[in-house]
């Protein structure tokens, strides 16, 4: 019997770091859309790293935060009460604006991207 009251605990515990954790990122989310005029987000499950919550402001500046587990994130952003994506495409994707900075990091070797070579 103590066993399983000692397992209630520890579930009680992961349960509220969960909830803190998502709080956390309720707040980050909610910061970032405040700073951008509005949000619209799109979950990406990153596998046993969590997920990977990517947020575009109305302005089209974007960024993204990663949560430990899916559920996290989840909840984080039904929290921060932002729209919601099933996938980063269409008018969505079309909201990014991309700047000399992410146009050198996408293109790498690539035409017109920075040199590799010493």
């Amino acid at each position: 019997m103590a066993e399983t009251a000692g397992t209630q605990v520890e579930s009680g515990k992961r349960a509220a770091r969960a909830e803190r954790r998502a709080a956390k990122l309720a707040k980050e989310i909610g910061a970032f859309s405040k700073a951008h005029g509005g949000a619209e987000g799109q979950l990406a499950y990153l596998g046993q790293m969590g997920a990977r919550i990517v947020l575009v402001g109305e302005d089209g500046d974007w960024g993204d935060l990663v949560a430990p587990t899916y559920e996290i994130a989840e909840n984080a952003t039904r929290k921060a009460g932002i729209t919601m994506h099933e996938s980063f495409d269409g008018d969505f994707a079309a909201k990014v604006r991309t700047g000399p900075y992410e146009w050198a990091r996408m293109a790498g070797i690539q035409v017109g991207g920075p040199s590799n070579k010493p």
